[in-house]
C-alpha cells in the first residue's frame, strides 16, 4: 500500500506517526518492502547511471490458440486437418504464417516463430506461461513465483514511483485466464500491481483521490503540507540525503500518466485499435488491443515486466470464425506494438512473447472446432536482442508432435531471464524453508543468441 496516513502509533501533528514517516519510502505496488532510501543507497554504491532497463511484455492467449491456424499451417494435410486458412508469405523468404496476420507478416524479420513448444499439461491455466513450471510443483510452500515476481525480487524498481511488475489482465469468469503471474513462495509483497485492483484504490494522499492526483497544484499543496509536518517534528534533519530523495519522489504521477491514454497521440491509438466488439469472449478475456499500447507506455515509464491476457481462444466450436476475429485484432495491435517499440528505440531492450497454455487438436471436430492438444503448441518472440527472422522447430505433417527441435516452456523463460540481464543458470531464490531454488532447469534458446 502506498500510504502516508495510516493507523496512529506514536503520532506527530495531525496523526502523522513516526512509523508512517519511516514507511514513506516503502514500495507497496507489488515490489515488496523495498525502501526507496535503500534503493538509492544501492544505486549510489553501484555507481548506476540510469541506463535503459531491460523489460518483457508477456501476451497470454488464454484458452490455447490453434498452432496450425496461427504460425504452423499444414496446407498439404487432409482437409479435416488443415482447416480453412491459407498460408501467406512474410518479409522473410521461406517463412509463411496464417492469412489473418498480413500486418505481422511484414515484420517477421523482427520475430522468431517457435513451432515446437512442449511440456504443457491439459489444463486451462496461465501458470506455465507466467512461470515455466507446473502448478503441482512446490505447492507446500506456495509454488514457483512468476517471472514478474522474480524480477521484482531480484532487480526491484527502476524508479521508486514505478512498480517493477504490472498485470493488465482484465478479470475473467474463468479466473485462471486472468492470471497476471503469482508471487508463489516469494509472498504477496511481490505480486503484480494491477491498475484496476486494490493497489490503485490505495493510491491516495490524505483525501486526494486518484482523479484529483492529476491536479498538480493540489498535489503539491498536500506534499508541501506533509514536508512541513515532517520538518516541524525534527525528523527531516535526521533523514539522510537518500531518505529525503525518497520523500521527494513519493507522489510522482508517472504511473498514472502511463495508464492514461488521453495523453497518447490519437494516431498511435488508432494504429493499435480497440479490439471491439469483444466477440467470442464468453468466460475469457476481451480482445483489449489498447492493453498492448498501455504495456508500451508502462515499459517506457520504467516497468520491467508487463503481463496481459488477450482474447479467449478455447475454440471447441467455431474455431475458424474465432481465429478470424481474434487473429485479425491481434494482428493489428501486435504489429503496432512492434513498430511502436522500434520507432521509440525500445525494441532492442524489450522482449515480447506471445503464446497460450497449449495447442489444439490436429483433427477438426464435428462443431468446426479444435479441442485441447498439450502435445505441442507455438509461440512468437520478438525484440530483446534476439535473432529475428527465423523459425525454430517443426511438427510432423499433421501437426501432432514436435518433429525437430522441441522447445520447452522453461527454455523460453531462460531466454526471457537472460534478456533481462539475469543468469538463468546461476541465479537462485531462497524459499521459505531456506533452500535455494533455481529460476528454471533449462538453458536459454541457443538459436536466439
Amino acid at each position: 500500500m502506498l500510504s502516508i496516513f495510516g493507523s496512529p502509533h506514536k503520532s506527530f501533528c495531525d496523526r502523522l506517526s513516526r512509523r508512517e514517516v519511516l514507511r514513506i519510502g516503502s514500495l507497496g505496488l507489488g515490489a515488496g518492502a523495498f525502501n526507496l532510501a535503500d534503493l538509492y543507497r544501492r544505486e549510489a554504491a553501484a555507481g548506476e547511471t540510469g541506463s535503459r532497463h531491460k523489460s518483457v511484455i508477456n501476451i497470454f492467449l488464454g484458452g490455447g490458440p490453434p498452432h496450425q491456424d496461427m504460425f504452423d499451417l499444414k496446407p498439404d494435410a487432409p482437409r479435416e486437418i488443415r482447416g480453412e486458412f491459407s498460408p501467406i508469405a512474410t518479409n522473410v523468404p521461406g517463412i509463411e504464417i496464417c492469412e489473418v496476420f498480413p500486418l505481422l507478416a511484414k515484420q517477421i524479420d523482427k520475430c522468431a516463430v517457435i513451432r515446437s513448444i512442449v511440456g504443457a499439461t491439459d489444463r486451462h491455466d496461465g501458470f506455465q506461461c507466467m512461470t515455466g513450471w507446473l502448478t503441482t510443483e512446490l505447492t507446500s510452500i506456495g509454488g514457483h513465483p512468476s517471472l514478474g515476481s522474480t524480477v521484482a525480487k531480484l532487480q526491484g524498481p527502476t524508479d521508486p514511483a514505478i512498480p517493477p511488475f504490472v498485470g493488465l489482465a482484465a478479470k475473467t469468469k474463468e479466473i485462471r485466464w486472468s492470471d497476471s503471474g503469482k508471487p508463489g513462495f516469494l509472498g504477496a509483497a511481490y505480486q503484480a500491481f494491477k491498475p484496476d485492483g486494490q493497489g490503485m484504490a490505495d493510491m491516495r494522499l490524505q483525501e486526494l483521490s486518484i482523479d484529483r492526483l492529476r491536479d498538480r497544484r493540489e498535489l503539491l499543496v498536500s506534499v508541501d503540507k506533509l514536508r512541513r509536518e515532517v520538518d516541524a517534528s525534527g525528523m527531516m534533519r535526521g533523514m539522510d540525503a537518500f531518505g529525503q530523495r525518497a520523500l521527494d519522489v513519493l507522489t510522482s504521477s508517472r504511473l498514472l500518466d502511463a495508464l492514461d491514454l488521453t495523453k497518447e497521440d490519437p494516431e498511435v491509438i488508432a494504429r493499435y485499435g480497440d479490439g471491439k466488439p469483444y466477440n467470442y469472449q464468453y468466460d475469457g478475456a476481451p480482445t483489449c488491443n489498447d492493453h498492448l499500447l498501455i504495456a508500451r507506455r508502462l515499459i517506457e515509464a520504467g516497468v520491467r515486466v508487463v503481463t496481459l491476457s488477450f482474447g479467449r481462444w478455447d475454440s471447441h466450436g467455431q474455431n475458424f470464425q474465432l481465429v478470424r476475429d481474434h487473429g485479425g485484432k491481434l494482428d493489428q495491435c501486435l504489429s503496432a506494438l512492434l513498430r511502436d517499440l522500434e520507432e521509440r528505440g525500445l525494441l532492442a531492450d524489450t522482449t515480447v512473447v506471445v503464446w497460450g497454455e497449449f495447442g489444439r487438436t490436429p483433427r477438426i471436430n464435428n462443431n468446426a472446432g479444435r479441442d485441447h492438444w498439450p502435445q505441442v503448441s507455438c509461440a512468437l518472440l520478438a525484440g530483446g536482442g534476439i535473432r529475428g527472422g527465423q523459425v525454430i522447430g517443426s511438427t510432423n505433417r499433421l501437426g501432432e508432435y514436435a518433429k525437430e527441435r522441441p522447445v520447452h516452456f522453461q527454455e523460453v523463460f531462460a531466454t526471457l531471464y537472460r534478456n533481462l540481464g539475469i543468469s538463468p543458470e546461476g541465479t537462485t531464490l531462497i524459499d521459505p524453508t531456506g533452500r535455494p531454488q533455481y529460476l528454471v532447469q533449462k538453458s536459454a534458446i541457443r538459436e536466439l543468441a
